[in-house]
């Protein structure tokens, strides 16, 4: 670098590119324009290169800004995150865990594979659910200390993700009583004739379901899509359609639901993964899960 390296500054570009310009930036920071201005033009100077570059009216990043902007991410998230860091430390004991939940994932699967933490006597467990790769970017900047999903973590070159097996289940089909009288075929060919609900293709045992259907000469009549598995599971309760479901929630799935077996779809079954940051992981409760898989 030419100059020092300011984090001051670096916190004004970060301010300048999440607004979209300077001015919008001053206001926010109830700053002067030429000074929010001139602290960027400080860190380029420092950095020695441009980071902004003018469009229309406005500003955008130029490639190192990009880049700036993702380490400017991580280390601003870091920081605001340290006021709840220290008022865990000085608050009564705890041990706690942050656990992303893909999206596609059976909730009663999740619940299933966190059980054994849950006699953890002083645990403070908190749960996200969102789409796959957002958690993993929630995961790489360390918002969360793991991740549960149906797949495992593609290798990425810019970030260390390592995926530990924690188990499998089989599939089933399952639908509401009322609909399942109306059967008049022996399973599996009368799902030919039955509305089907699947989970959207952005899971990993869709690819898997649609072989299935391939394999034995079945056109599914599929009437719905889903990408959150609850909602699969909700709509399938009404009577909209047969649906496809892990078997290890099985008994959760008949009692909450009020649902019905039809059969199993055999050689499909469901994985799970925990997705970490560390090969070797360090988190006891993390480790836990783990050993009880």
């Amino acid at each position: 670098m030419s100059a020092p390296f300011n984090y001051k500054h670096l916190y004004y570009f970060w301010v300048v590119a999440k607004e979209g310009g300077i001015s919008r930036a001053a206001g926010k920071l109830d700053m002067a324009v030429q000074t929010v201005s001139a602290q960027v033009r400080e860190l380029e100077r420092s950095l020695g290169c441009e980071l902004l570059k003018p469009a229309g009216r406005g500003l955008v990043l130029t490639d190192a800004g990009l880049a700036a902007m993702k380490q400017a991410d991580l280390i601003f998230q870091l920081g605001e995150d340290l006021p709840l860091k220290v008022r865990d430390a000085v608050s009564s004991p705890s041990v706690r865990l942050w656990v992303g939940i893909s999206d596609g994932l059976s909730k009663l699967v999740a619940h299933h594979l966190l059980k054994p933490v849950m006699t953890e006597p002083n645990l403070r467990l908190l749960c996200l659910e969102g789409q796959f790769n957002d958690l993993l970017g929630d995961l790489a900047i360390h918002k969360l200390d793991i991740v549960i999903s149906d797949q495992p973590a593609v290798p990425n070159p810019n970030i260390k993700l390592y995926s530990h097996a924690l188990g499998s289940s089989s599939i089933a089909w399952y639908g509401a009583p009322a609909l399942l009288q109306q059967i008049t075929a022996e399973f599996p060919a009368c799902l030919a004739k039955l509305p089907v609900l699947l989970p959207t293709v952005h899971t990993a045992s869709r690819d898997r379901m649609d072989m299935w259907f391939e394999q034995r000469g079945i056109r599914p009549r599929i009437v719905g899509e889903f990408e959150d598995s609850a909602l699969l599971k909700t709509f399938g309760a009404s009577g909209m359609g047969v649906f496809p479901a892990a078997e290890w929630g099985h008994e959760n799935l008949i009692s909450q639901y009020g649902v019905q077996r039809l059969g199993a779809c055999e050689g499909v079954s469901e994985h799970f993964f925990a997705i970490g940051t560390e090969k070797k992981v360090q988190h006891p409760l993390v480790q836990l899960l783990l050993e009880s898989a």
